[in-house]
This record gives structure tokens, C-alpha cells and sequence, in this order.
């Protein structure tokens, strides 16, 4: 059937084939009924990714440009996870910030890829996607600790207990509290559960 599809649409714009791409694999994925963002890839247009205002990675220029050099060499091998709804018309990165901005950046890549990116949705609630942020970061062992403190910060605001950050950004009660000592946030942990929570 699907070969049917291809064959049928073979002279089609680059744009009605995306739309036929994004439309099968997103039947495929609710086919195979794996709840793994990784297998519903979508190309969406690149101007639609927009980067979020609280990731705490950052990547030295020389590592930005083995990651352009990466992508050149060797495509896209992995998707920008972004948030299932849209902000305005764009959508929100989670996990991949600085492969979008090469992409944005590079015309190689970009016309490699005829202004279109590949992204995997993921729902979340903005804290959420905070939360799912942080553990990608930390996952590959790149992570500023002030902005760790003020994501941690953030999610109190939300009404996260401590015990829920650290189960939800894969913490240790040590490393939290080493995040308000050095950063000089105690005042967003000044609760009486946070003391409760750290004489245990």
C-alpha cells in the first residue's frame, strides 16, 4: 500500500510529500502502538522550531562546529524533540536546541534538508517539558549548574514538592542542596517541608 502511495506521488512538491511523510508515519506510529515519541518522526519547517528560554546547555563554539561537521558528514541521525502543542505557530524545542540552530544556520544543511527538520513530539505541561529538559541535558553529563538552580527554582514556583524534583531530574537530596548553596537560592527553599525534607 505504501509503495502504491510513493509510487502514486513520485512527481509530487517537496511539500505534498512531506505532508504524505508526516501522514504515514504518524499512522504507523498509532499502528505499532509504542508510546515512544522516537517512532513518530516529522519533518516540520525549520522556522517553526523555536528554541525554549530555559535551557541551561550550552556548547562551546568548537564542539558547535563538530556538531555542524557531524551532521554534514553524516545527516541528522538523531530528531529535535520538541513540545506537542504549538507556542504561537511555532514549536517549543525540549532536546536538540544546538542541532537546531546549526541547521538554521548552515545553508549546507539547511538546503540539505530543503528547509525542513525532523522532530519527535513530546506532551508535556511547560514544567513538564522543564523537567524533560534537565534530564536530557544531564543524560549526556552537560549541564550549567546556575541555570540547573534556576530550573529548580522554576519548579518550585510550580508547586513541585523536593522530593518530586529529585525523582522527576534524577537527583540525590545532596545535589539539590548543593545547587542552593552555591547558587544562593535559599530563599526558594526556605518552605518548612524543604527543612523536613533535608533533616531526614
Amino acid at each position: 500500500m505504501i509503495t502504491k502511495i510513493i509510487e502514486a506521488h513520485q512527481n509530487a512538491a517537496f511539500d505534498e510529500k512531506v505532508r504524505i511523510f508526516n501522514s504515514i508515519t504518524q499512522q504507523l506510529y498509532e499502528f505499532i502502538g509504542l508510546a515512544h515519541p522516537a517512532l513518530n518522526v516529522q519533518l516540520v519547517p525549520i522556522e517553526q522550531v523555536e528554541g525554549n528560554d530555559y535551557n541551561p546547555n550550552k556548547v562551546a563554539p568548537p564542539e558547535m562546529k563538530l556538531l555542524e561537521l557531524s551532521i554534514k558528514k553524516d545527516g541528522m541521525t538523531m530528531p529535535v524533540v520538541v513540545a506537542s502543542e504549538k507556542q504561537k505557530d511555532s514549536w517549543v524545542v525540549v532536546d536538540g536546541f544546538h542541532r537546531t540552530a546549526v541547521c538554521r544556520l548552515s545553508p549546507e544543511i539547511r538546503s540539505g534538508l530543503k528547509d525542513y527538520i525532523p522532530v519527535a513530539k513530546l506532551d508535556k505541561t511547560l514544567e513538564n517539558r522543564v523537567a524533560a529538559t534537565v534530564r536530557h541535558n544531564m543524560a549526556r553529563g552537560t549541564h550549567q549548574v546556575e541555570l540547573s538552580a534556576r530550573l529548580v527554582a522554576f519548579l518550585k514556583r510550580n508547586d513541585w514538592s523536593n522530593k518530586r524534583i529529585g525523582e522527576e531530574l534524577g537527583m540525590d537530596p545532596d545535589e539539590v542542596l548543593r545547587l542552593r548553596q552555591i547558587t544562593g537560592l535559599a530563599e526558594a527553599f526556605q518552605d518548612e517541608e524543604f527543612s523536613k525534607f533535608w533533616d531526614v
